[in-house]
């Protein structure tokens, strides 16, 4: 195996490859506000590391900003944003977006780093592009809270606006698609017990992922991430992705388990408090344990989210050590 695309298709096989594939992905809180900013710094840290699979992550706002929406930067150590204006404030509110296209202004800015992202990591190094799902996009839309006050009083409204949401991030992901991406990573938040049941889940947002995700169909390289605590894994059989990643030393299922239950490859291994606050013994530790659950195979060695941005450049090489 000489490439990194190589390497991540052997993986989705089940064969053993030269060694594990590892994939970190950070946020960058300065430079995720203009394009090409965040092209160069999305780069340099992919030239440092050589990572198996690159992720391109902008602030979580990216996709609702051209709704009005405003956030800041406020020194959370993961690097995401505050948000200090949301534009949903009444139900009726919802039935009153209008669908965004790709070349409004943040769309396209998004979409313009994506390109320079591409031409600079060549085509030998797999490319996906961070998607929030409808779900996720409402929550910055309104707030947790106010969203899930109205999916419970007022859910056809609620369901009018994610079916915009929903128009415009199908329209996004054709475009990154055009751009050349291999895959997206499509993030969920809700999909854990202490948010929504099971059933609600189902109803009310699943449609909308299933939705969402057909023209995802098209890349060979895509990536779930279930974010936070008791995650209804069992989703899974209802989308196809070819990785799955989530907090899997926080939560069930530990990654053995979830190889059992899951024919796709499991990407985690790691805690993000294991890269920012241990050490390299700890992190080699760690990676040790996840390369013997898998037996290194459909396994890439990442964190359950993103790596805190002032994580030890020593922690995140020991961790390429012990993959490599």
């Amino acid at each position: 195996m000489t490439t990194h695309r190589e390497r991540i298709q052997a993986c989705f096989k089940g064969e053993q490859t030269d060694h594990t594939p590892i994939a970190f992905w950070r946020h960058f809180p300065e430079e995720d506000q203009n394009p090409e900013t965040l092209a160069a710094t999305t780069l340099k840290f992919q030239q440092t590391y050589d990572f198996d699979i690159v992720k391109v992550t902008p602030s979580s706002s990216f996709m609702v900003r051209d709704w009005g929406v405003e956030d800041e930067w406020q020194n959370n150590p993961e690097g995401s944003r505050e948000y200090t204006k949301h534009i949903i404030h009444d139900p009726q509110d919802w039935e009153k977006l209008k669908p965004l296209d790709p070349s409004t202004p943040h769309l396209a800015a998004q979409l313009k780093c994506l390109k320079l992202v591409r031409e600079g990591v060549g085509t030998d190094t797999p490319v996906i592009q961070t998607i929030f799902n409808p779900m996720s996009q409402a929550k910055n839309l309104a707030g947790n809270d106010l969203l899930l006050e109205h999916i419970r009083e007022y859910p056809e409204a609620v369901m009018k606006g994610l079916e915009t949401i929903t128009e415009s991030t199908v329209k996004f992901i054709e475009a990154v698609h055009a751009i050349g991406a291999d895959g997206i990573f499509y993030a969920i938040q809700h999909a854990q017990g202490g948010i929504l049941e099971l059933d609600e889940y189902k109803s009310i947002a699943l449609p909308y992922d299933q939705q969402t995700l057909r023209p995802a169909e098209e890349f060979w390289c895509n990536l779930l991430h279930l974010h936070g605590k008791d995650v209804y894994f069992s989703l899974l059989r209802l989308m196809n992705f070819q990785i799955v990643n989530w907090h899997d030393r926080e939560t069930y299922p530990h990654l053995a388990e979830a190889q059992s239950m899951y024919r796709g490859v499991v990407c985690g291994g790691i805690r993000q408090d294991t890269l920012y606050s241990g050490g390299p013994v700890q992190v080699k530790e760690e990676a040790a344990n996840a390369i013997k659950q898998t037996k290194g195979k459909r396994f890439i060695l990442g964190t359950g989210c993103v790596v805190y941005y002032q994580s030890a450049h020593e922690n995140i090489m020991a961790a390429i050590e012990s993959a490599r």
